[in-house]
Formats: structure tokens, sequence, C-alpha cells
């Protein structure tokens, strides 16, 4: 019977060594499992975080308006995803509406729509009447009747590349009649206007 109960004992020791092994084990390999988690999720983020900065970068760009020049179309507060990829393979088209830099301070940019194209001769007259190469334009974005024609009054010709833009509340926008603005190069637009993403009851394309 002593035998026995050594033999017993021995058997003991040894199950509870194997389970004492299968624990610490099993615990490797939950922590081994919980760092491939980490590892896996943190290369999740950083490539989204790549991919968003490129998108930001090359393709869209969040931008918010500012002011009152673009109402009754955008208002102050609207939230836009400007298309930043559209015009490195075509040219901005009439009625387009454009974001460029504002050339006298940094960090500033005017968001107008696009109205002469390179080449044509705009001119307004004291009716507010826009004519491009002498003929009328057919357009009703300008909600009333325009009151300063500025650098427009006697006709603008514009050059290759170059774009004459108005904000479409024209009583109240900075935009190609004034000098401070004047005449916008291609090479200067950022992009297109392209979804109003806020507010989400305005959300949709622009």
């Amino acid at each position: 019977m002593a035998d026995l109960d050594v033999e017993d004992n021995v058997i003991e020791k040894i199950a509870e060594a194997a389970a004492d092994g299968a624990a610490g084990k099993g615990l490797g390999n939950k922590r081994r499992d919980f760092w491939m988690e980490v590892l896996h999720n943190s290369l999740f983020l950083l490539a989204v975080l790549v991919i968003t900065l490129l998108l930001v970068k090359y393709v869209g760009q969040r931008t918010v308006v500012v002011g009152s020049s673009m109402e009754t179309t955008l208002s102050d507060g609207d939230n836009l995803v400007v298309d930043k990829i559209s015009y490195r393979f075509s040219d901005p088209k009439r009625f387009d509406i454009i974001v460029f830099p504002f050339e006298y301070k940094d960090e500033t940019y005017y968001i107008k729509r696009v109205i002469g194209l390179p080449g044509e001769t705009v001119r307004i007259d004291d009716d507010g009447v826009i004519y491009i190469n002498e003929v009328a334009l057919e357009e009703n974005y300008g909600r009333e009747v325009m009151e300063d024609p500025g650098m427009a009054k006697n006709g603008l010709t514009l050059g290759d590349g170059q774009y004459f833009v108005l904000g479409d509340n024209r009583n109240h926008s900075s935009d190609s009649r004034t000098p401070s603005v004047g005449l916008i190069e291609k090479s200067d637009i950022i992009g297109r206007a392209w979804i109003r993403i806020f507010p989400f009851n305005k959300f949709g394309g622009v």
C-alpha cells in the first residue's frame, strides 16, 4: 500500500506539472495574441492615416466657407470637400465653383464661381449684365442687379490660363472686379468645390 501511495503521489505531481505547463503555454499564447492584435490595429491605423494624408494632399480637401459672398449657393459655415485632382487632367468650366488662395493674406482662401474663360473678353455694363465677347451671358447665379462692374466695366481680355470669377452674392463679394483679386491663374487654383458635407440637411454636390 505504501508503494501505491508513493506512485499515486508521483502521478499527481506529474499531472500538476503538466497542468501548470499547459496553463503557462496558454498564458503565453494569450500574450502573443494580444500583441499581434495590437500590431495589427496599429498597422491598420497607420495605413488609414497615410491614405487620409494622401487624399487631403492630392485628391480632396475639407474647407469651411467663411462669409456671405457665395450666398445663396453657399452659406457661412458650410463644410465642403474640394476636388483637387480634376484640374490636373481638365480645365475649369464656366460656372464651376473654385477655391484659390488670396494673394495678400497667408492661409486665406477665396471661393468663387468661374464666369470668364481664357481668351474671352468679359464686360459688365452699368445695369449689371455680363457680356462674354459682347454676347450677354445667360445665368441666374447673381440674385440681384450688380451695382459695381469694377474693373470689368470697360472689358477685360483674359490671357492663356486666366479666369474671371464672381461671387454669387454680387454686391457683397471681392472677386475679379477688384484689383486685390483680379484674374485668377489656373496654376493658383487649388480645386473645385465638390460636395457639401455639413450641415447634414444640405449634404450633396455643389
